[in-house]
């Protein structure tokens, strides 16, 4: 087993944790940031940070972890928060998503 080189895995997990949380909650009130623009900008969105606390280890499931991120059932997140993508939205998250190295795929 090779020793990580990035100093990113030398940051205490107290502070990481504090750091996700407060992620999460920014995403949590910035609701008009819709998860395409999030994918199409960055090639990730809050139903990724689901997906990658259940890698982690998370102890639900995958409607569970959204929940989490979400902070309400994604059926209601979806009915409340989001609004329909366009074209152009889809175009730019699929080429966005071609620049994730195979870590973020």
């Amino acid at each position: 087993m090779s020793e990580s080189t990035d100093p990113l895995d030398t940051l205490d997990d107290k502070i990481a944790a504090a750091a996700f949380r407060r992620l999460v909650r920014h995403l949590r009130h910035r609701h008009d940031a819709q998860n395409i623009e999030l994918m199409g900008l960055a090639g990730f969105c809050r139903n990724c940070l689901a997906d990658w606390i259940c890698e982690a280890g998370f102890d639900g499931d995958k409607l569970t972890a959204r929940e989490l991120i979400h902070g309400m059932p994604q059926d209601e997140w979806k009915a409340t928060r989001q609004t329909p993508a366009t074209q152009e939205q889809l175009d730019r998250m699929e080429a966005s998503l071609a620049r994730n190295g195979p870590d973020l795929r």
